[in-house]
Order: C-alpha cells, then structure tokens, then sequence
C-alpha cells in the first residue's frame, strides 16, 4: 500500500486490481485528511507512510511536499472522497478485475 499510495500521490492516476483500488482509497483519503491540518504532526504521521521519493525532478519536490503544498490546499474545503475508482478491463494473464484509481 505505500508504493501505490505514493504512486498514485505522485502521478493522480493509477491503474491497480480493483481490490487494490478500493483498499488503497480509503488510505489515501486518510492520507489527504491529514495533510488538510498543515501542521508538524501531520506531516511527520505522513512521512512515516508515504515514501520520500522526488516527484518532480525539475523543481526537486517530494511526494510528501506534492501532497502537503499542491494536492491538500484543492481539497481544503472538501469533507471527503478525494479519490475515484473505475472499473475496466478484465487482466488478460490471470483474469483479475482491473480498476483506475485517480484523485478527483
């Protein structure tokens, strides 16, 4: 759940399983939550999840700043449900249920 956490935090849309999808929502969306409070605290609850890994390499920004600087002030005045999972295609190998998860 960190790496697709991450991922999907980094680039605002991911293709997963469908069971990955719908478990990895409600964790992002506890992740977002936090980032709303902008304080130490949060901050720190979050880095001890999400991987330190540079988001944007032109600017040098992590996945942790991307979350607290750019993704939790667009949801400041939003209550909840900060993602969204859509249902597609059947995985030719192993026939498993594919969905996208993206922010909203």
């Amino acid at each position: 759940m960190r790496n697709l956490a991450t991922s999907l935090i980094v680039s605002g849309k991911i293709e997963t399983t469908e069971m990955k999808a719908m478990d990895l929502r409600s964790v992002v969306d506890e992740l977002i939550t936090l980032a709303k409070r902008q304080d130490l605290h949060a901050r720190r609850q979050v880095a001890a999840f999400v991987k330190d890994v540079v988001a944007d390499p032109k600017t040098g920004q992590t996945a942790i700043q991307k979350l607290f600087d750019d993704i939790a002030p667009k949801y400041a005045d939003r209550k909840g449900g900060y993602t969204r999972v859509h249902k597609t295609v059947v995985r030719r190998g192993d026939a498993a249920p594919m969905a996208t998860i993206e922010l909203v």
